[in-house]
């Protein structure tokens, strides 16, 4: 659960089918605490249970945990999507899906959802279809869950969504977009300049709705 309004829109997903969800959020070291801050509150707005756990990536590699690479900002649409950005936090993904799935073994919880999207996203590579397909494998085999046969199950029931599809999906769902927080930056109200904020407005427009935040 990161406070965007990819994962708040799959957490009522996840929700309207019944499923009682904790949610596992992150803190990794952002340059700022907006996301973790905005996640905690969805959770609660949602009722869901959740824990936040930190993580510590001295390593940094990526603009979102190093304030000396800038963060891109003024970017088409072409662009945004045309590479991986320095925005992308090495192997961010796949740790987060790591910790899901210990948690789901020791726990006994049968499914993981993530709010990963690969049609209006960063070009990110561990947001893509492929991805999910190794780590499915990956779980099967590396796990004593799946060894005994216990499938747990990952649902990335937005990876093949535009951004307006999303939004509405969520509206339909009463997700609280207000509370989302979507920007790169850290600041009282969204740049509208870094991808993020472009990808998200991008969306809202498409889905013929006013962005809640719009109004800050």
């Amino acid at each position: 659960m990161s406070g965007g309004l990819d994962s708040a829109t799959t957490l009522y997903y996840a929700k309207s089918k019944g499923y009682d969800c904790e949610c596992l959020i992150f803190d990794y070291g952002q340059r700022h605490k907006k996301e973790v801050e905005s996640a905690r509150k969805i959770a609660r707005f949602c009722g869901a249970k959740y824990q936040a756990i930190k993580i510590d990536l001295p390593w940094k590699g990526s603009a979102l945990l190093d304030s000396k690479i800038p963060i891109p900002k003024g970017r088409s649409l072409r662009r945004i999507k045309s590479g991986i950005p320095d925005t992308y936090v090495p192997a961010r993904n796949t740790i987060f899906l790591s910790f899901a799935a210990s948690y789901a073994e020791a726990t006994g919880t049968e499914a993981i959802f993530i709010g990963a999207n690969a049609v209006d996203f960063s070009g990110y590579p561990d947001c893509r279809p492929q991805y999910y397909e190794a780590f499915r494998k990956l779980i099967r085999r590396g796990t004593k869950a799946g060894a005994g046969k216990r499938q747990i199950r990952i649902f990335t029931p937005l990876i093949d969504k535009t951004k307006a599809q999303i939004i509405r999906m969520g509206t339909r769902l009463r997700v609280p977009y207000e509370y989302t927080w979507s920007c790169y930056s850290g600041g009282s109200r969204p740049c509208l300049r870094c991808d993020s904020c472009v990808l998200r407005a991008k969306g809202f427009k498409e889905a013929g709705l006013i962005d809640p935040l719009a109004k800050i």
